[in-house]
């Protein structure tokens, strides 16, 4: 896919669709590669952590699925990007996925909520092939461990590997198993227990005004008060950054 940056974060762009598209070619393909659902707490992660920021450079897909990203390269670039979040994605490949025959795997989560992933794909795509479904150990997994989950996804013969772990632990974990999972993984993080029922989305007027955020915030305040405290701040302050920057540097070229 065509590749932009906002700022030095990279990110894909191009329709929704072709977003879909290019994650079911690489699944036909069995591809080792990686897919990166991007927002603002990844921009930050990868802004703050120059190894952090080489992972998603070298993710073969980064979808730009906070709102605020798609601000940003409008209001530095004039790039005018749809949105390609996380929460429409999932539903959207399973259901590619059961029409087109192609198996998936997920990886992570707790084992509660792989149940209820289980049951709702029994109950809601009943075509669906689910490959498998294993909630890791709550620590660094040994190499024997590491080697032993390799196996256990390359034997399931999985098309996709759905990987909930969270950001930015699932895109270092899918980056250092490219060239060892014969299929492509994506980071759905907390795209999962949306789907399943398991928490609710903020309504469509608040996901269009990127205010997502505020109705995450208030159903878990004690697990992202911290993370919104510093990384909303944080984006901000490189935005307008970067945005003085420009103007100053297109105001020099016009002198």
């Amino acid at each position: 896919m065509t590749r932009d940056h906002l700022i030095n974060f990279d990110l894909s762009i191009g329709k929704y669709s072709s977003f879909i598209d290019n994650i079911i070619y690489l699944a036909k393909q069995k591809s080792s590669s990686n897919v990166c659902v991007a927002n603002v707490h990844m921009f930050v992660e990868a802004y703050r952590d120059e190894d952090f920021s080489e992972v998603i450079r070298k993710a073969d897909i980064v979808t730009p699925d906070g709102k605020p990203l798609t601000w940003g390269m409008r209001l530095l670039y004039g790039i005018r990007q749809e949105r390609v979040a996380g929460s429409d994605i999932l539903p959207d490949l399973i259901k590619k996925s059961e029409e087109q025959g192609l198996s998936a795997f997920f990886y992570g989560g707790s084992q509660e909520m792989l149940n209820e992933t289980e049951n709702f794909l029994r109950k809601n795509h009943p075509g669906f092939k689910l490959a498998g479904l294993y909630s890791p150990p709550f620590r660094a997994l040994t190499e024997t461990e590491n080697q032993d989950v390799i196996n256990r996804i390359n034997e399931s013969d999985a098309d996709i590997v759905m990987v909930v772990l969270g950001c930015p632990k699932q895109e270092k974990w899918m980056a250092s198993m490219k060239g060892k999972i014969n299929a492509v993984m994506i980071g759905i993080g907390g795209a999962l227990p949306l789907l399943i029922g398991m928490q609710r989305r903020a309504p469509r007027w608040m996901q269009n005004m990127g205010m997502e955020w505020i109705f995450r915030l208030a159903i878990e305040p004690r697990r992202l008060f911290k993370r919104y405290a510093v990384t909303n701040p944080i984006f901000v302050y490189v935005m307008f950054r970067e945005y003085l920057r420009l103007k100053f540097q297109r105001k020099n070229q016009l002198t």
